[in-house]
């Protein structure tokens, strides 16, 4: 069996994330080979579309969203994404699992909560239109007074296939956007319509279960997995999907699959035609933004960065900073702000850089500024720290 170095490993992912070059591609397209875009703030996924795709404008995700051709919905890890509509429809109902022990790992906040009882005043709302949490808690709550309101609006979002409703904010979402089922928007295809997603796709409970067969949505959900951020454990697709048992389906799937070893001896499953590049295929600077997949799409994140680094990218709190790619490994964390009419990006590295790597990330830095603030005056990128 074939072992690959932490540097192949590195090189691989970075193909598959369109990280070594930028790539041709409509959103719809990027977003599926992605696999989804963590989506925690609205801005992100338009900064992980620019650092990836040639000649990508805002335009174009603002289009996609408003066309419902992708969604921002709750997905994988039970955190918010960006998905195409047709892998809302067809994985949503594969994370249940995940997203009912989301749940119920809130048991404090949910007690005396029935689900039973809830869902179906919550749909009965929602089809009367989009709503944002707090317009919801506010009229669910006389239906179960003697419920923690917050408790009524995460079992909701845990339970139901709601999507976030766009406007035409800059990064089409307000800070308190609305919700809605997929089928209650305008243009939505009907119950009846050839396209119509069925069952807990259109709004119906979804039923926690197990993740399901190597035949099945679960499959087609680990092999999508390999395709965007293989070769990969069964402990990294647990990692990234938040779902159990998935080692089984690998195992199902297996005859497909090509195998691997790394450098610690873990098994490695990997699509037989997905892109392994020699590991001296050079990596270009890059700029990933707050809660990229990439950096959470591991168990072990030594492909991406050094260990001692991982604290320093995933605080205490959960948040997730922006980082940048210097040779093809996370390097340091950046902010941009912008004062008076001066757009700053600011770059904290780890360790102190050689000069062509300030030159690249100066280059794509001032690049990524123009594109995140266009009506600044001035850009300067600079280095803090190390």
């Amino acid at each position: 069996m074939e072992t690959l170095t932490t540097r192949r490993l590195n090189r691989a992912t970075l193909a598959r994330q369109m990280l070594l070059a930028r790539e041709k591609s409509d959103v719809v397209a990027a977003v599926e080979r992605l696999c989804g875009m963590q989506a925690q703030e609205p801005r992100h996924p338009f900064t992980g579309l620019w650092t990836r795709l040639e000649d990508f404008r805002r335009e174009d995700l603002h289009r996609a969203l408003h066309e419902r051709s992708v969604v921002r919905a709750t997905m994988m890890r039970a955190t918010l994404h960006l998905v195409s509509a047709a892998d809302h429809a067809r994985f949503r109902p594969v994370l249940a699992p995940s997203l009912a022990a989301a749940l119920r790992g809130r048991g404090e906040l949910t007690a005396g909560l029935d689900l039973d009882a809830l869902l179906p005043v919550a749909r009965a709302v929602l089809a009367e239109g989009p709503r944002d949490f707090t317009e919801l808690r506010a009229l669910l709550q006389p239906h179960f007074p003697d419920v923690n309101e917050r408790a009524l609006g995460y079992a909701v979002r845990m339970s139901l296939p709601l999507v976030m409703v766009p406007t035409e904010d800059r990064w089409a979402f307000p800070p308190a956007a609305k919700f809605a089922l997929p089928e209650a928007l305008p243009g939505a295809p009907s119950e009846t319509s050839p396209g119509a997603p069925s069952g807990a796709g259109a709004g119906q409970v979804e039923e926690p279960g197990e993740p399901g067969g190597p035949e099945g949505p679960a499959g087609e959900l680990v092999l999508r997995y390999l395709a965007a951020f293989g070769p990969a454990t069964a402990a990294d697709a647990q990692t990234w999907t938040g779902l159990k048992g998935l080692r089984a389906v690998l195992d199902g799937l297996r005859p497909r699959l090509a195998v691997f070893r790394d450098e610690k001896g873990r098994e490695l499953f990997d699509l037989p035609g997905a892109p392994r590049p020699d590991e001296d295929t050079p990596a270009p600077a890059r700029f990933l933004p707050d809660f990229d997949s990439l950096v959470l799409a591991h168990a072990d994140r030594t492909r991406l960065m050094a260990e001692e680094y991982r604290g320093r990218v995933t605080t205490k709190n959960l948040r997730v900073r922006a980082v940048f790619l210097w040779d093809g490994t996370v390097r340091g964390t950046w902010q941009a702000e912008v004062k008076r009419k001066a757009a700053v990006l600011r770059l904290t590295p780890f360790e102190p850089l050689p000069g062509e790597a300030f030159a690249e990330l100066t280059a794509e830095g001032e690049a990524l500024l123009r594109f995140l603030e266009p009506d600044a005056a001035a850009f300067e990128v600079r280095t803090e720290g190390a």
